[in-house]
């Protein structure tokens, strides 16, 4: 849902660097997937295409947070 974004803090040796992922257009969503020691954000449209997708090493993540995009039910309510 446009306005979803996922927040990602990634270790880089000397601090840390933030990232974000958010749906920019309506009907687009984020997802995330957690695989072989390997993060992928990807901002998927309604067809199931990849249009953005952020990898990281998941040894190196120090946060990964989901914000939901505000207003209107959510689904399964």
């Amino acid at each position: 849902m446009k306005g979803d974004r996922v927040e990602i803090v990634v270790d880089t040796g000397d601090g840390s660097r933030q990232y974000e992922v958010t749906a920019t257009r309506a009907g687009r969503r984020v997802e995330v997937r957690i695989a072989r020691g390997v993060v992928e954000v990807s901002e998927i449209t309604r067809s199931g295409t990849a249009v953005r997708t952020a990898r990281f090493m998941a040894g190196r993540t120090l946060a990964l947070v989901e914000y939901p995009a505000d207003g209107g039910p959510r689904p399964g309510e």
